[in-house]
């Protein structure tokens, strides 16, 4: 709580960074204030501890089966060129060592992801190459085009920023269509894309929060592109919910 407290930055609830002193922060402990870091703490923790647990949640189902069945590569390098897009300023502005550690920790997870099922002697045997054909180009192209042209800022950083964030608003796709192809759904592949969207979809009440809260608070990009990632997962969090009051495995309709 102290380590997150401490660091003198924010990040809303698309991972984008805005600084703060920390004289600004924490003067005078004025109740205006401890409540803008008690949220800062929250956004941190809705995002960060629900990626790190689905990512976690990925990898040791391949560690311990030594099986990759039912997990899209095509997902996967969409998100390692999200979070390598999005996190461009760790080779221009040091933040704080936390900040370091949780930006290297979802590139490196997600490249090792791919390193296994790519590469791993075992891992790679049981990729679904077949069914995962998702055409990932009619996502990245246009999600880049867009960044280009709708933008808070046209600078290369935040061009990029911005196509990260358009771009994870659709990246859950090939994941999805490959679920409903292989009918075959075990339970840690669900409780990783159901981790994916959950916090995602726990922003959505963080922002009327905020709308309601913060005079002049306005993220539209960060607005729509979420509202649209929430969109996608909808069909799957009832199945998963379904399945889990039945108690039974996870099945989607083709």
């Amino acid at each position: 709580m102290l380590t997150l407290l401490h660091v003198s930055w924010r990040y809303d609830a698309s991972g984008k960074y805005s600084g703060t002193s920390n004289h600004k922060l924490f003067g005078f402990m004025r109740p205006a204030r401890v409540a803008s870091s008690l949220r800062l703490v929250n956004d941190l923790i809705w995002e960060q501890t629900n990626i790190v647990l689905a990512n976690q949640a990925l990898l040791l189902k391949i560690q311990a089966t030594k099986s990759c069945a039912g997990v899209s590569l095509k997902t996967q390098e969409l998100y390692a060129v999200v979070f390598l897009a999005r996190y461009l300023d760790l080779l221009l502005n040091y933040i704080s060592v936390y900040n370091t550690v949780m930006k290297l920790f979802f590139i490196l997870s997600s490249c090792c992801i791919i390193w296994y099922i790519r590469y791993h002697r075992v891992v790679s045997q049981t990729y679904d190459r077949d069914q995962d054909t998702f055409r990932v180009t009619f996502l990245v192209i246009p999600c880049f085009m867009l960044a280009v042209f709708v933008n808070h800022d046209f600078s290369i950083v935040e061009v990029l920023w911005t196509f990260s964030i358009y771009l994870e608003s659709v990246a859950i796709l090939p994941q999805l269509v490959l679920l409903q192809r292989t009918k075959n759904i075990d339970t840690l592949t669900s409780n990783y894309v159901f981790l994916l969207g959950s916090y995602r979809a726990l922003y959505l009440l963080n922002w009327i929060y905020r709308y309601w809260t913060e005079p002049g608070y306005r993220q539209w990009i960060v607005w729509t592109s979420g509202f649209v990632q929430t969109l996608l997962y909808c069909d799957f969090f009832y199945y998963y919910v379904e399945s889990w009051r039945k108690d039974e495995r996870l099945r989607l309709p083709a």
